[in-house]
């Protein structure tokens, strides 16, 4: 086996990381950098859970190798907000959008990136948004309505 030292940056702040060279970045998160947020769900990147944005973009953790993100930026959930929760984040607390809580994470990061880019999204923009994340408590319904409560706009 092979290991590497990698650069990137995660949640703002510059890591440097030792991986294998068949680590996943999800595995890195986790076990190396303790960053428990993003969720192992399926590791075949069917679910969502472990979505995180690279380089701006969501993707789903499972399937990026860690050595793939050197010289990159990685967002995970904890990197949404320094101390209090995000307007996005409270808004699913506000309208009851965490049942189980295991989607919670890649939804968030998901709906972050749709915000970023429409700042006021149509409900089948928010869908689509979401087509990647799986949820099998909640219906989206609420889900959705978080999302459009913080969208510009939403009263």
């Amino acid at each position: 086996m092979s290991y590497h030292d990698i650069t990137v940056t995660i949640n703002g702040r510059k890591e440097l990381v030792t991986v294998s060279s068949h680590m996943t970045l999800l595995q890195m998160l986790r076990d190396t950098l303790a960053l428990t947020g993003t969720k192992n769900g399926c590791e075949a990147g069917e679910c969502g859970a472990c979505t995180v944005l690279l380089d701006g973009k969501p993707v789903n953790s499972c399937l990026v190798l860690a050595i793939e993100v050197d010289n990159a930026e990685v967002t995970t959930v904890e990197g949404l907000s320094e101390e209090a929760l995000s307007p996005l984040q409270q808004a699913f607390v506000d309208h009851s959008a965490v049942q189980c809580g295991f989607c919670t994470p890649g939804m968030l990061i998901s709906s972050s990136s749709l915000l970023e880019r429409t700042p006021n999204p149509s409900d089948a923009e928010i869908e689509k948004a979401l087509v990647g994340n799986l949820c099998r408590c909640t219906g989206y319904v609420r889900i959705i309505d978080a999302i459009k409560s913080v969208s510009e706009g939403s009263e």
